[in-house]
């Protein structure tokens, strides 16, 4: 494994950490900035607006960089996001910090999914990005119930304190040991290795990357990920109130019952990877096809614990198996401009956890129960199945008609062929 995985795996945890260590901080921020808690959610809901805003346009404006640099000075953005809220005198300030760390996420899961799946061979590519992501869930397992618990112990600026050191030493890892492989604008001729592709592009730099969005294969892949990730997080954004209210659990359980999502997170993450480098459209059918049958057991099932607990760990870990598997087919259809398209499938990501969190809102202020969001969760879900379905379906038939006609098979004129670009097919 290259050593500079780790680095970006640490930035990944950084990152991660910050974005869901503030939901056990809240009642201590509202308190501290005289906010009431809805005022204070909004440090929440603003942050992943800015994710969205962040993985378009700052990967956009970062195109024609080199990405080693890029990667850098985006953690140095998070690093300054972070200082600031860890420092913020009333709460404009804390927003302004918000902001300013949820701009680099985006982009920097975005271009450094490009950047782990180039330190590899071809057939480990969605592995590598695994691993990547690995921080991601590793900040889910323990940063975010030991975060909160040094936050209610030594106040919660010492949590962001320690997210920002934890930041200084990704930014030390990144420098240190991740390659400089390039930026994303190809010259013409050359070979774009950024995602495995074997093509050059010709005009390069951003206008070379929104070429990617005339894929109809690309934009598929993302609104997979839109209702996929968004099923899954649905029922997740509500399920403390499921689990005290229905499942009968005391509050103080709560926290140890989220470890073992975040179990299932980190297991599910690993052996999604994997899956994903022997076949991505399969391995996505598959863990949507389960994610959507263990929501249903969720839902009929919440108030036995043990099956609570078991469905917890399934949730998480066929919700993640599908995160590398998602990354990947995105870029699989970008060819030699995956770069943008990347960094818009992280803003997908985002976008989905807000429509299922918008939508669990929804069925419980209607009044139909905390199980509810479970259900509209499962909803979610076997609609991204059906778009998942049919873009497996439309891809086979454009390799089959390609091959039939001598050709590299590709998808509405823009791929490369899809069993050779990334060799996962």
């Amino acid at each position: 494994m290259p050593v500079g995985l780790i680095a970006l795996a640490l930035g990944g945890f950084g990152i991660g950490l910050t974005e869901f260590v503030i939901m056990g901080l809240l009642p201590q921020v509202a308190a501290d900035f005289s906010v009431t808690e809805a005022t204070a959610g909004w440090l929440i809901s603003g942050y992943a607006l800015a994710v969205v805003v962040g993985a378009l346009g700052l990967t956009a404006a970062v195109t024609r960089f080199e990405r080693k640099p890029v990667l850098a000075v985006l953690m140095v953005l998070f690093i300054a996001g972070n200082l600031v809220s860890a420092v913020a005198p009333d709460y404009a300030l804390m927003m302004a910090g918000r902001i300013i760390a949820a701009l680099s996420h985006g982009a920097f899961f975005g271009i450094g999914a490009v950047v782990a799946a180039s330190m590899v061979e071809p057939t480990k590519k969605a592995g590598a990005i695994a691993i990547m992501f690995t921080g991601l869930t590793a900040a889910n397992v323990l940063g975010v119930p030991f975060g909160t618990m040094l936050g209610q112990t030594a106040g919660w600026r010492s949590t962001f304190w320690a997210i920002t050191v934890i930041g200084v030493l990704a930014l030390a890892g990144i420098l240190a040991l991740v390659p400089n492989i390039g930026s994303g604008q190809a010259k013409a001729g050359s070979a774009e290795t950024a995602a495995g592709s074997a093509a050059g592009s010709a005009s390069g730099g951003l206008r070379g990357e929104l070429r990617a969005f005339r894929s109809g294969q690309v934009w598929l892949s993302i609104l997979v990920t839109i209702l996929g990730y968004g099923g899954m997080f649905g029922a997740f954004t509500y399920i403390a109130f499921t689990l005290t209210e229905v499942t009968g659990f005391s509050a103080a359980t709560v926290p140890w019952l989220l470890i073992l999502f975040g179990v299932g997170l980190f297991i599910g993450n690993t052996v999604g990877g994997k899956a994903a480098d022997k076949n991505v459209d399969r391995t996505l059918l598959v863990a949507l096809a389960v994610l959507v049958v263990v929501l249903v057991a969720f839902a009929l099932t919440a108030g036995n614990q043990p099956m609570t607990i078991a469905s917890m760990v399934l949730l998480g870990g066929f919700g993640f198996a599908m995160v590398p598997g998602l990354q990947m087919r995105v870029m699989k259809y970008a060819t030699s401009a995956p770069t943008l398209a990347s960094g818009a499938n992280i803003g997908a990501f985002n976008i989905g956890n807000a429509l299922g969190a918008w939508l669990g809102g929804v069925t419980i202020t209607a009044g139909l129960g905390y199980t509810s969001p479970i259900w509209a969760g499962a909803g979610i879900t076997l609609l991204g199945l059906a778009v998942m379905a049919f873009a497996a379906s439309r891809a086979k038939a454009a390799r089959a008609k390609n091959h039939d006609a001598g050709r590299p098979a590709g998808v509405d004129g823009v791929e490369a062929s899809a069993e050779t670009e990334l060799q996962s097919a």
